[in-house]
Formats: C-alpha cells, structure tokens, sequence
C-alpha cells in the first residue's frame, strides 16, 4: 500500500503521524515552500464547539496520540454586540498560532512526522492517483472536492486580519457580533502573548452584502478596537482571504481517495472554528487506511457538528443588531456560565434543534 497525502496542513500531517504509528510511511506533497508557509493568525479552539469532548488539547494527546501545545489557556472571554456586553470565566478552551512560526500547529506536527514531504509540489491529484494506491485529499479548501463534484457548497467568507502590538491579557479572547462593523459575520481578538494578537474580521458572501466593501470595514473595526483598548495597535503582519469556500463533502471517501481536514468540511459555518475537527478526521482517515475502522462512520459526528453549526450560520442571518443585542444580554451571568461550563451540554446540538423549526418557518416567509 502507497499512501499520497495532498498537503501538510493540519489534517494532513495528522493523518502521517497516524500512519506512521501504525507501521505505514506515507508520502506527502506540499505547494508551498514550508510547513506553515501562509500568514501568521492566532486562532481558537472553544471547548464549547468540540462537545462531548471537553478538553481538545488533552483529546488530541490521550486518544490519538497527536501532542501540541497551545498559547494558552481561555480563562475569559469578552462577547459584544452593538449595545450589550457579556464576560464568561472559567475555562473555556486554548489559543493557538497558525502560520509562518516556530510554534504554530503545524510546525508542532511536522516535528512529529517522519514522513517524506516533497515541498513546491506541481502534482496534481489525478497524478497522484495514478501513482499511488491511495490518495489523502488535505489541501486545506473545498477547491478540490469541488472540482471532483463531491462537494456542497454553503457560503463563502471574505476575511482580513493582522497581526497587532500592545498589552494583552493572554487568558481573555475577545469577539463582536456587530452587523454595523461586519455585517452578518464576526470579529476576533486573540492574543499570542501579552505583546501580540491577532485582530481579524469575516463577512460572508451573501446578496445583503454585495455592495459591502471589505475595507472599509477593516478601517472602521481598527479604529473601534483602538478606541476600545486605548492602544495604537501597530501592525506587524496582515492577510485578507477573498470568498473562501466552506461546504461539506457528499462523500468523505470516493474509491481509494479520503477528503480530510477543510477540503472534508471541518470548518463549521457559525463562527469559522474547527481545527480539532480537522486534525481528528486526519487521524480518522488513517486509521480506515489501517484496518482500524470506517473513515464514513467515525466522520459521522463531524459531519453532525458542521450540519448544527450551519444551522446556527442560517439561524445568524435571519437577526438584526437588536437580536443580537438580546442574544448577547441573555448570555450575562448564569445562562453563560451554563452554556459555556456545563458539560454535558453540547450547545451546537441543542440550538440546532430548537432552531431548525425556525429556520423553516422563515425559509417559508421568504419564498
């Protein structure tokens, strides 16, 4: 059995240092120049989008044998709306760093793998069909799941971010939910350290948004978020993705070839996390290549998450500023610490269940 892996990102590399454990040296093909070759972003991963799991880091370790270390620790985040503001404390997950660093997530995997990574690969996945008795599809989009018409398309999302210089608390991660700075989409601060964060904001492509122009949005949410921390914030790094696709496979295997990590469909439609996901369907792809399971059934759960969560996006779509006011005022206190705390809840399941009605009656107004 030859193993082609199409990507070193997340998922990718995951699936590698599956293999390897179990006996079986796969061959991994990379575009860029390096492992991580793309900007540098803090990103999240919130205990509350990862249920049951209750400690993604601690997961990846005692389950799949898949060891990183995360910025730190979530102690508090900081949820704003246009007129409400809500804190939740206790422990809500970790921060991490994407990107062209020492210690991004994929630079932590890459030092795990033994695998042979051919870096300014030209192959094509066709190619590597032919050449291989399996192929891993990890190129980190929906691109090529699309071109092999195995793929749903649900929105895509234009983001801009930067990397900003200032004093921070590491623990507190900040988000906005403002349609006045990023009509129908987020914003983000998460912190690398307490010198450095990343700032970024999303706005998906939808008709109501049309004439928004990216930006002119950047402009005005850096100068919300300056006046906000009283801080200059110069930038040290910037990006801007244009009309990424988020969707989902039909399939999570056609044949011999497995669709992993974003290129599957990990990254979930509310709020853009999903990088245990992502990592975990690497390691759920290996162990079918191992005769340890069916990578259609273990996805199961996967594909259940980023269902509810789309569920959510569209649930999203429908508020005003006002409706986000309410959610966001609903969230002070008990209610918080219960949905964010609470274990045995898992939010994604239950919100899309009491949304799914509401979802249709409105689908129904609308046509």
């Amino acid at each position: 059995m030859e193993i082609a892996i199409m990507g070193a990102g997340l998922s990718g590399l995951a699936c590698a240092i599956t293999l390897e454990k179990h006996g079986i040296t796969p061959t991994i093909f990379e575009k860029r120049n390096k492992v991580g070759d793309r900007f540098v972003n803090g990103e999240a991963l919130l205990d509350i989008f990862t249920r049951p799991v209750q400690d993604c880091i601690a997961s990846l370790s005692d389950e799949y044998g898949i060891f990183l270390k995360p910025t730190s620790a979530i102690q508090r985040m900081e949820l704003f709306s246009k007129k409400e503001h809500s804190v939740i404390e206790g422990h809500l997950g970790f921060t991490n760093i994407r990107g062209r660093d020492h210690d991004s997530f994929e630079s932590q995997l890459e030092r795990q793998t033994k695998a042979t990574i051919h870096y300014h690969s030209e192959k094509t996945y066709e190619q590597l069909l032919s050449e291989y008795t399996h192929v891993v599809m990890a190129t980190g989009d929906g691109a090529y799941a699309k071109e092999t018409h195995n793929f749903r398309e649900d929105l895509s999302v234009s983001i801009k971010g930067a990397t900003v210089e200032g004093t921070f608390d590491q623990y507190t991660v900040m988000a906005w939910m403002d349609y006045d700075i990023s009509p129908y989409g987020y914003c983000f601060l998460i912190p690398y350290s307490e010198k450095e964060a990343s700032i970024s904001i999303a706005i998906p492509e939808l008709p109501e948004n049309v004439d928004v122009e990216l930006s002119d949005l950047w402009d005005s949410f850096y100068s919300m978020i300056q006046s906000q921390l009283k801080q200059e914030l110069p930038f040290t790094d910037q990006f801007q993705i244009s009309r990424y696709l988020m969707g989902i496979c039909h399939s999570a295997r056609i044949g011999n070839t497995f669709y992993v990590g974003n290129n599957f469909g990990t990254m979930m439609p509310f709020m853009g996390f999903g990088q245990y996901a992502s990592i975990v369907s690497g390691v759920y792809a290996a162990y079918d290549l191992c005769g340890l399971g069916s990578y259609e059934e273990l996805t199961k759960p996967l594909r259940q998450s980023y269902e509810d969560a789309l569920v959510l996006r569209r649930a999203m779509e429908q508020l005003s500023n006002e409706g986000l006011d309410r959610v966001i005022h609903s969230l002070k206190g008990n209610w918080g610490e219960k949905l964010f705390l609470t274990k045995t809840i898992n939010p994604l399941r239950v919100a899309s269940y009491f949304l799914r009605p509401y979802i249709k009656m409105k689908k129904g107004v609308i046509s």
